[in-house]
């Protein structure tokens, strides 16, 4: 393990070591838990963005020709399979 400074005001070490004293663990061992749990929060929240972002693009790509008829009615229903793949592969 790496050996850190952090730090925190009276309030958050206060809570920070009530917290431990009552689940019987370290001040350490929390910080390192709860750094765990904010990477993978903010990662999960990066994937949801990234998959966002790409819905929004797939919409305004429909949009455009030529995924429009003369009736500018869509023809996704037909070619659905045939767009996807030509949106993944740019991927």
């Amino acid at each position: 393990m790496i050996r850190t400074m952090v730090q925190l005001t009276e309030e958050q070490m206060k809570a920070l070591k009530d917290l431990a004293k009552a689940r019987k663990t370290s001040v350490a061992r929390l910080v390192r838990e709860s750094v765990a749990q904010y990477v993978v929060a903010t990662n999960k929240e990066a994937e949801r963005e990234e998959k966002r972002r790409r819905a929004l693009e797939f919409i305004e790509l429909m949009k455009k020709e030529p995924f429009h008829d003369k009736d500018s009615a869509t023809d996704v229903s037909v070619n659905h399979d045939k767009y996807l793949a030509e949106i993944f592969g740019t991927w």
